[in-house]
């Protein structure tokens, strides 16, 4: 997807009163330079974004919540041991997620005018201030 492409999308949700942006999990949503310009934009038209990578509050979205990446990455040492012990890796367990991350950005939600409820904030695993 291009720049252009990205902001054409994101005028047509402010276009339809959107009131909020969900970004999902996708390999393009994961570049640097498709992420950074994509808190740009959604922060131009004052679209709160959530997502489930745990670094976008730090680059200016109100919040993510999604696996802990650390936690999860430590349990696939133990899933490459069995099979180079010898396991047939379709035999192998899957491993899921047993740690998720909930991070708010308060500043983000200062500059929308929005108030994240005291109650999700306690829940939170990091608030930015």
């Amino acid at each position: 997807m291009s720049t252009d492409e990205l902001d054409q999308a994101l005028e047509a949700g402010v276009k339809d009163r959107s009131q909020g942006l969900v970004q999902l999990s996708a390999p393009l949503f994961g570049s640097a330079a498709f992420a950074k310009r994509l808190g740009e934009a959604t922060a131009e038209r004052r679209l709160p974004t959530i997502s489930g990578f745990r670094e976008f509050p730090d680059a200016g979205r109100l919040m993510s919540y999604g696996l802990n990446r650390v936690e999860y990455y430590k349990r696939l040492p133990i899933c490459i041991d069995k099979i180079l012990q010898g396991a047939n890796p379709a035999e192998t367990t899957i491993e899921h997620p047993a740690k998720f991350d909930l991070v708010a950005n308060l500043k983000t939600a200062k500059a929308l005018g929005l108030a994240i409820p005291e109650s999700l904030l306690v829940r939170a695993d990091q608030v930015i201030q």
